[in-house]
């Protein structure tokens, strides 16, 4: 028995001893932050995000359930570890897969926001006995449709000109550019300080080679194939210039071979619902929890 194998498992026996429950951290991909008790619910954060973007979530829902917040490895500050080089989205896929069965967790519901709502679908998808009931909190299952491609092979050139261009540009032009990005996706000016915060404290290598995979990443042949319950938020707001029917019809389009599904269009807000409509978010968790 190795030296890691020898540690989970003397972990496992204190743990049940003092009568918790051991949460393997998924390698060196993820860590996760239990809170609370009653049914299994986790939280996936987006690209460059924290775990504590569900902080409101995690207020809200703690003396009812117990919640598994999931940090990954190189995002928002938190060390790289396995994820200084190769995938991370996969990878961070099978992190969570490990966790859910290392800990017994028995179809917990999921929620995951962008590049974590990528991951909930993966997830899904390779793993259905893992997944009760999905949220996914404005992500599409093909994020290359944005900028043109029709495909996964059609997305790489781009994709790949946009992660070496990440990898290659020194940290000072890496800050500027997300301090200029950020306000596109965030409309409260709370919430787009701390976003940017965890987008500069983030290393530049690993959301480099995570967006790569989000641009390339085509799941739409796939959607069929999950067949548990999944509500998909998705934000609209008028400043963004984009019309409300064409914001509607991109996500119906996108989503429409998945079977069990809700589209909940949130107005007045940008891709990060939880912290441009806290409120709606709320109560749009609670509906699908219950």
């Amino acid at each position: 028995m190795n030296n890691l194998k020898l540690k989970t498992l003397l972990l496992t026996i204190l743990a049940l001893q003092l009568g918790v429950t051991f949460a393997d951290s998924g390698g060196e991909r993820i860590t996760v932050t239990v809170r609370g008790k009653g049914p299994d619910v986790l939280l996936i954060p987006g690209l460059t995000c924290s775990s504590a973007v569900w902080d409101a979530t995690a207020k809200q829902l703690e003396n009812h359930y117990r919640l598994h917040l999931i940090q990954v490895a190189g995002f928002a500050g938190s060390p790289a570890r396995a994820n200084v080089q190769g995938a991370v989205l996969q990878l961070t896929v099978d992190a969570i897969d490990l966790y859910i069965k290392t800990n017994q967790l028995k179809a917990p519901k999921i929620i995951g926001h962008s590049l974590g709502g990528l991951a909930g679908m993966l997830l899904a998808v390779q793993h259905p006995e893992d997944v009760g009931k999905l949220l996914v909190v404005d992500s599409l299952p093909f994020f290359g449709v944005l900028t043109g491609a029709k495909d996964a092979t059609a997305a790489q050139p781009q994709a790949a000109a946009m992660r070496d261009y990440m990898l290659t540009e020194t940290q000072e032009a890496y800050v500027q550019d997300e301090r200029q990005f950020l306000p596109s996706l965030v409309k409260s000016p709370d919430g787009r300080k701390v976003a940017i915060g965890w987008a500069i404290a983030s290393d530049k290598s690993v959301v480099a080679r995570a967006l790569y995979e989000d641009m390339t990443t085509d799941l739409r042949p796939e959607l069929p194939k999950i067949k548990m319950p999944v509500t998909v938020l998705y934000p609209w707001a008028a400043s963004s210039g984009f019309p409300h029917a064409a914001t509607d019809k991109l996500y119906q389009e996108n989503f429409a071979s998945l079977p069990n599904k809700t589209l909940v269009c949130i107005e007045d807000s940008f891709h990060f619902i939880m912290l441009d409509q806290p409120e709606k978010f709320a109560a749009q968790v609670d509906t699908f929890l219950k």
